[in-house]
């Protein structure tokens, strides 16, 4: 059991939401800090299915409960209980705490009704503070920092099952896209541009699908929250900046599982993406999990002069490389 950085004051019964990828300990962090809260899990089938029939039912199971906390794991499952979760909160006093590995459904179904009513959180693959003396540089660089991975005596059949089952199947069950063959291949293809600043033209052509059809995608990797793009820093730029985002998958070790492998590829070319990749976990899940207000960026000229990351905020401005 790891000790997670992330921190909630629950005296304050503010209700919230914890969005981070699958996998990477939100349920296990939920039932360990609210042990006596009312938990709902919508993975659970009969929980799913009781509450997808028929919202209204959760007011039943939140009033028969003594807590004042209530649970619900993977909440994005049944955007609808967003309406129940608002009634609750104004009406009785009641506390929620919304789990989600993904945001398409609940941008797309009315996540705005609790604004003001809940705050936002994010979880990440562990950390280098969260690991202490068990971190070890090259297996994270090769099997990343989820959990499983670092506990697993088998890491490397963990993240095949973990892209099998939960990338593609999800995707498939959420009813994301309805060409999945295509999306297998972008998957994999997007793989190679781990690092890289995105053109969206000439992934389309290796996928042979369109151009537009590959925006989609995208927005579904960031939408799933297992990706992520960066913007160009171009604030008071005296030079000519580049245009197209930089794209990252959350974690080294799903970038590294989705990434083809031959003969031809060398150490370094996928070695230094993978080193890239583990800094960006760690500074976004710090400045989450410390409430730093930077954003993220990073910074090249047309002419190649490149920086790495960029953050910058009302903190200042700092740069890696």
């Amino acid at each position: 059991m790891f000790k997670r950085l992330l921190s909630i004051d629950q005296t304050s019964h503010k209700s919230l939401f914890l969005f981070g990828p699958r996998g990477t300990g939100k349920t296990q962090w939920v039932k360990r800090h609210f042990r006596e809260a009312l938990y709902i899990d919508l993975l659970r089938y009969e929980d799913y299915l009781a509450l997808q029939a028929n919202p209204s039912r959760l007011e039943n199971l939140v009033l028969a409960h003594p807590s004042p906390w209530v649970v619900i794991d993977e909440v994005q499952k049944i955007p609808e209980l967003l309406d129940e979760v608002h009634r609750l909160i104004e009406n009785n006093q009641r506390s929620f705490v919304l789990t989600g590995s993904s945001s398409r459904k609940l941008k797309q179904r009315g996540v705005n009704l609790l604004a003001g009513r809940a705050l936002t959180y994010h979880m990440h693959p562990l950390t280098i503070t969260e690991m202490g003396e068990r971190f070890n540089l090259e297996k994270a660089l090769t099997y990343g920092l989820l959990p499983a991975s670092c506990l697993e005596a088998d890491p490397k059949r963990f993240l095949e099952s973990y892209v099998t089952t939960y990338l593609r199947e999800e995707i498939m069950q959420e009813g994301l896209t309805r060409n999945i063959g295509a999306f297998n291949r972008f998957m994999e293809i997007a793989s190679f541009s781990q690092g890289s600043q995105l053109n969206l033209a000439n992934i389309a052509r290796e996928v042979c699908v369109s151009r537009k059809m590959i925006a989609g995608f995208f927005e579904i990797l960031e939408d799933l929250l297992i990706a992520v793009q960066l913007p160009c820093f171009d604030k008071r730029a005296e030079r000519q900046m580049v245009q197209h985002p930089k794209f990252y998958y959350f974690d080294v070790g799903v970038y590294r599982q989705l990434r083809p492998k031959g003969p031809l590829d060398t150490p370094t070319e996928i070695g230094g993406a993978a080193l890239e990749t583990l800094f960006l976990q760690h500074l976004r899940a710090f400045i989450d999990y410390y409430h730093l207000d930077l954003k993220i960026y990073f910074w090249r000229t047309n002419t190649g002069m490149e920086v790495d990351f960029i953050l910058y905020g009302e903190k200042g401005l700092f740069a890696f490389e």
